[in-house]
């Protein structure tokens, strides 16, 4: 079995992971390190929770050496204000024993105390796309003595709207320098980018996008509405195996709805994050849950991607995500680290199509339970469950074709994420609408 002590590391930073307990290095970071070591520009496609930080760490500080510049030599673009927080925690704890000066810069706090940090002098940047690039335009990030770029979450980055500001970053950097880029999942966006700035970038793939996580036991139950839903949850609740938990909603008005109801039955043993919080309330609700002063948190997809909080038990998906790839980085969060963990889906009618889909992702369906006999059935409809019923109709008439313009948007939207550059073909969407459709049919059938 592979260890840490055969990546031949300096003594300072062997003494570092030594001391954080680590021994055998994940399978990412087995595969990263001699490609990153190479000099290459590289993209690694990994799930969540495989160990992707120290994938990129080890080898960029492996061959660190000592220069006298007080402006970036590495930079790492993450996308949410967690990311940087604990990417930059990370990166301090491997170089405690070394000469490095590491800072960690993103938005919503004071402009004037970073730029301040800034031109201290530092190393190793981590920050999101927004504040490096505000900085970076005022002058005060500098990439004079930039060596490596790192972009962590990618994909996430882009589907978050930031490809403006990275194209920006990019623009303003040097062409001789080394990219390093990670992503759960490969999209033609992605391809167009690499395409457009980075020198034929090596694959270094762990395992294709939709690929379950085979220690997470998967299970779902079909529920007819969101009433029924939360008294569904605070069954499921009553079972003390449910230890660690994070319950996961579409959006921040659920996320307030879900711990309003829990408060009844569960007063202060949940904590909710989603992005009307603010960056302090936000940090001191996962340190309060990472502490075990709290039994769950109840979040959005913010939380989906990166955070590295040990030890969830349970995942439970109140609300079925829209895309399946989504599916895959929730439930991501429980079973790491060679733990076991089990996902908890409730399924409404209106999202069994979501469930085929991310079963026909993954290749493997998931578990369908009977509801608990003492869960109470609700009638009442909530409005924006009524809503989506009105939207859907909407959305039934008849499409008109357009012209040239419409027909080469079409043809794009045709091709289809296999997981990696080397397996993406255009494909016509029919098959998977048919298979769809057989599935669904199946099940009915099935449940007669």
């Amino acid at each position: 079995m592979a260890t840490f002590e055969d990546f031949d590391l300096p003594k300072s930073l062997q003494k570092a992971i030594d001391e954080l307990g680590f021994t055998t290095p994940t399978p990412i970071q087995q595969r990263a390190m001699p490609v990153i070591l190479s000099g290459r520009d590289v993209m690694g496609i990994a799930q969540t929770g495989t160990g992707k930080t120290f994938a990129y760490l080890l080898p960029v500080l492996k061959q660190w050496k000592f220069a006298k510049t007080d402006t970036p030599r590495v930079v790492i673009i993450v996308p949410t204000r967690e990311l940087v927080v604990q990417v930059a925690e990370e990166t301090e704890k491997l170089t405690q024993y070394m000469s490095v000066r590491v800072l960690g810069i993103y938005g919503g706090v004071n402009i004037n105390t970073q730029k301040n940090k800034v031109y201290e002098g530092v190393d190793i940047l981590v920050g999101t796309p927004g504040r490096i690039m505000d900085l970076a335009l005022d002058g005060v990030v500098r990439f004079d003595a930039l060596q490596k770029l790192i972009i962590d979450e990618f994909d996430e980055i882009l589907n978050l709207g930031f490809r403006f500001q990275v194209t920006s970053i990019l623009s303003m950097m040097k062409q001789k320098r080394q990219n390093i880029l990670f992503s759960a999942t490969m999209t033609d966006e992605i391809d167009e980018m690499l395409n457009d700035f980075f020198d034929f970038p090596e694959e270094v793939s762990l395992a294709p996008s939709g690929t379950p996580l085979e220690k997470i036991r998967q299970q779902a139950y079909h529920v007819p509405n969101f009433l029924t839903k939360l008294n569904l949850l605070k069954v499921l609740l009553q079972n003390e195996e449910l230890q660690r938990v994070l319950v996961f909603v579409n959006n921040k008005r659920t996320a307030d709805l879900v711990i309003e109801s829990l408060e009844e039955e569960y007063e202060a043993q949940f904590g909710v994050i989603h992005s009307n919080k603010s960056q302090n309330y936000r940090l001191k609700t996962m340190a309060a849950f990472q502490e075990g002063e709290l039994r769950g948190i109840v979040t959005t997809d913010v939380m989906a991607r990166g955070l590295d909080i040990s030890g969830i038990t349970h995942v439970i998906n109140i609300e079925f995500p829209d895309v399946p790839e989504q599916y895959i980085h929730r439930i991501g969060r429980t079973g790491r680290a060679d733990a076991e963990g089990t996902a908890i889906s409730m399924i409404s009618p209106k999202e069994e199509e979501q469930q085929i889909e991310t079963e026909l992702l993954m290749e493997k369906e998931l578990e369908l339970l009977p509801l608990p006999e003492n869960v109470k059935i609700e009638e009442k409809l909530l409005d924006f469950e009524k809503t989506k019923q009105k939207v859907k109709q909407l959305l039934k008439k008849p499409k008109q074709e357009g012209g040239e313009a419409f027909h080469d948007k079409k043809d794009k939207n045709k091709k289809v994420n296999l997981g990696g550059p080397g397996k993406r073909t255009p494909r016509k969407t029919a098959p998977r609408n048919r298979a769809v459709e057989a599935k669904r049919a199946a099940k009915k059938k099935k449940g007669k």
